[in-house]
């Protein structure tokens, strides 16, 4: 355990029993310049406004980083110049606590000796014969002055000759060492070794005063320390509790740390298991994954235009021996205070740049055994990780991985949320669809019933009338006084009805027919504009009793249409059949022909054209259809005519539409039923 330095007051005690000893004052009053020495160095001490400066008033070098360095510095250099040596070390040594030198060189250093990076052990340097000014020298004193040389001097070569060493003590306590160099044989006077001797007290008081203000400001950084630690909690409190998005909580807790502990450089790495069992294996297995840079801090001020990781910045974590190391050592913290003191570590990722950052602290994130990733600490100097920084790293890493299992379980929650509320949502969509096509289909049953209604009435009326018609004429055909030409009347009129129940009933078998597919039409090759004009010729007398006359347009030479006759035959039948009941009278039919290709296929158009009571756009959807007729259509029928020409066009491998355009100046419209068939045999059955 670590004994603490003795208290303020005890010193100054010491320090005034030291000064009222009588040998003390008799040695100030015999020598002169002992005591001229004894006040140089005092003032050293109590002159605090002169850190900084050597005696001449010369700032010093940029390695005196401290005010106590400074001092050890200028007493170095004091003794230095009294007693003519090539250098002066003078060393603090406080219990519980590392060695503090510093030293004086006559000349510059660098051209005394080179400078090392390599830190030379006690067995490396080459000791001269250690002459002591002490009258007594044990072997706990040439070992404490072996141990100064080897901290002030472990990265200088210097070819050192002869040493002058005195331990010096304060209340019987060992707490500094004062050592004269020469780089020359020197063979040390009695004159200098009662000098040194006589300069004892002085050091003595001076190093316990210097010792104690390095207590002082020990104990100051350690508040410090402490308080920037509170603060850094009280941060990472807050943080905890606000909205942030997690990468900006991240990148804050990263600068705060990093600002905190007064690193250079701090990053924040992410993992991404490529093996997402990994956490159920064996431990010590060393996993491939994914290491990406997701945060980082740098000091500019130390680094201001070097070039640094980038965010999302990766590597494997099989190729980084700091990496393999956690890994190995079940997550144990990595602590390097220099990375020359590892060797292992030359496989480290390139991004960490070791050689220029060698003071690493590379703490995991951890959660249920599982590591998540790591903060990394580094420094451009080697540096000594106290407990304490460990510790709030800990602390730190602790609730960064709490931060980012909570926001992996949030946003896994709300993923689920989303999941679910977008299930919900296409389950109401498809609901509404379900509902909206029942409604469809109870409003088509609704009208199919209609519609069936509608045909069972008109096929009632068209089988009744021709039967009630036939019953009429068989019974008066019974009557014995009929005379002979009104027997031949009711035969006419039985025969007519006869065939009229016979073709609606073929009407239907027919169309019952072309729906199943049954049979391939039977083509034969005709001429067109004799075919027409033998279909329109007993339409011409129906429609001049309407007094609606007919204009037919054939083409100016024979056309050859390779159809089934039949079939032909029966659609230009219905269409001027339809033609002759809903045309307006004084009005003229015009049935025109041509012939054009279309995708490569020879086409034959018949468009037929007539005047009447115009066709809506929501009648033309369904003017094809079954047992559907014109809305308002007063002309008796089954509403199978149009319905049958469709499907007799489909078993042709044609098509028809119709277009109904109003008349200008009137309340009628301009009827155009476009008739389109392939010309050949090999269009039709392609």
């Amino acid at each position: 355990m670590k004994k603490r330095f003795s208290s303020p007051l005890q010193d100054l005690d010491e320090i005034a029993r030291i000064s009222n000893n009588p040998y003390t004052k008799l040695m100030q009053q015999s020598e002169q310049p002992v005591h001229q020495l004894a006040q140089q160095i005092n003032q050293i001490v109590a002159n605090h406004a002169s850190f900084g400066f050597d005696m001449t008033g010369q700032k010093l070098a940029p390695s005196s980083v401290s005010p106590i360095l400074d001092m050890l510095h200028l007493i170095a250099q004091v003794l230095g110049a009294a007693f003519d040596v090539d250098c002066c070390l003078v060393t603090l040594l406080g219990k519980g606590s590392e060695p503090v030198s510093n030293s004086w060189f006559k000349e510059d250093p660098e051209q005394l000796a080179a400078y090392s990076s390599e830190m030379l052990s006690m067995e490396q340097v080459n000791l001269p014969v250690i002459q002591c000014a002490s009258e007594t020298l044990t072997i706990d004193d040439i070992s404490t002055i072996e141990k100064s040389l080897i901290a002030g001097f472990q990265n200088l070569h210097l070819s050192i000759k002869t040493v002058l060493a005195i331990p010096i003590k304060f209340g019987g306590q060992k707490n500094g060492v004062v050592t004269l160099v020469k780089l020359q044989q020197h063979e040390w006077g009695n004159s200098e070794k009662q000098m040194l001797k006589d300069l004892e007290p002085s050091c003595a008081i001076a190093f316990s005063v210097l010792l104690q203000q390095l207590v002082i400001t020990s104990q100051h950084q350690y508040v410090q320390t402490c308080a920037q630690h509170q603060s850094l909690i009280k941060q990472l409190s807050i943080l905890g509790r606000s909205n942030l998005e997690l990468n900006q909580t991240l990148q804050l807790v990263i600068t705060s740390t990093a600002e905190a502990l007064q690193v250079d450089r701090a990053l924040l790495i992410l993992l991404k298991y490529t093996d997402p069992l990994f956490r159920i294996r064996q431990r010590r297995q060393i996993p491939n994954a994914k290491a990406t840079v997701n945060s980082k801090w740098i000091n500019e001020a130390e680094f201001p235009n070097s070039t640094q990781p980038q965010l999302d910045d990766y590597f494997m974590t099989s190729d980084c021996g700091l990496c393999q190391r956690i890994f190995t050592e079940s997550g144990k913290p990595i602590i390097i205070k220099d990375i020359a003191e590892i060797a292992e570590i030359t496989t480290a990722a390139p991004l960490f740049e070791v050689y220029r950052l060698p003071a690493i602290l590379m703490m995991p994130l951890e959660s249920q055994g599982r590591i998540l990733g790591f903060v990394v600490l580094q420094q451009a100097a080697p540096r000594s990780w106290q407990t304490a920084e460990t510790n709030i790293v800990e602390m730190v890493c602790a609730q960064l991985s709490n931060s980012i299992i909570q926001s992996q379980t949030l946003r896994q929650v709300q993923t689920l949320v989303d999941e679910r509320t977008a299930q919900l949502q296409r389950s109401l969509e498809v609901q509404a669809k379900l509902y909206e096509k029942t409604r469809q289909y109870v409003e088509q049953l609704r009208e199919l019933n209609e519609l069936k209604d509608e045909f069972l009435s008109n096929m009632s009326d068209r089988l009744r009338y021709p039967l009630t018609n036939m019953r009429m004429a068989m019974r008066n055909l019974r009557r014995p006084e009929i005379k002979p030409e009104r027997q031949a009347m009711y035969l006419d009129i039985l025969e007519q009805e006869c065939d009229k129940e016979i073709n609606l009933i073929n009407d239907l078998l027919t169309l019952q027919k072309l729906e199943t597919h049954s049979s391939r039409p039977q083509l034969e090759k005709i001429d067109l504009n004799n075919r027409l004009q033998s279909l329109i010729s007993p339409f011409e007398k129906k429609l001049s009793e309407k007094n609606i006359s007919i204009n037919v347009e054939l083409t100016d030479i024979p056309l050859t249409l390779e159809t089934e006759i039949e079939s032909f035959d029966r659609i230009l039948q219905e269409l001027l059949t339809n033609t002759t009941k809903y045309t307006e009278p004084d009005t003229t039919v015009n049935l025109r022909v041509s012939q054009t290709v279309k995708e490569q296929i020879d086409r034959v158009i018949i468009e037929i054209t007539n005047v009447g009571r115009g066709i809506s756009q929501e009648e033309a959807t369904y003017i094809f259809d079954k047992f559907r007729r014109g809305r308002g259509r007063w002309t008796p029928g089954t509403g199978l005519g149009l319905a049958l020409v469709k499907s007799l066009v489909q078993h042709l491998n044609g098509d028809i539409a119709v277009t109904s355009n109003t008349v200008e100046g009137s309340d009628m419209s301009e009827i155009c039923f476009t008739l389109n068939l392939p010309q050949f045999s090999d269009d039709i059955n392609s």
